[in-house]
């Protein structure tokens, strides 16, 4: 658990975007992934906070596999 708590502390930025700021580009970022769009060079910020935090994870896999539905 340590370990792990250091490694994500050793990826940190000096400016980083929080959880509000990443919900309200999340759909945009959720839609460039299952275009198959480079999202590292496009928004690299939500890719380093979704990679750091889990809700917002979880939010965005939710997004992605409601994107990728036949239903839709």
């Amino acid at each position: 658990m340590l370990k792990k708590l250091l490694g994500m502390v050793e990826k940190t930025h000096e400016q980083e975007m929080d959880c509000e700021e990443v919900f309200e580009v999340l759909d945009i970022y959720a839609e460039a992934i299952v275009r198959g769009e480079d999202t590292t060079k496009m928004l690299p910020k939500v890719k380093h906070h979704i990679e750091m935090c889990r809700d917002c994870f979880e939010e965005y896999e939710a997004l992605v596999r409601i994107l990728e539905s036949p239903d839709l």
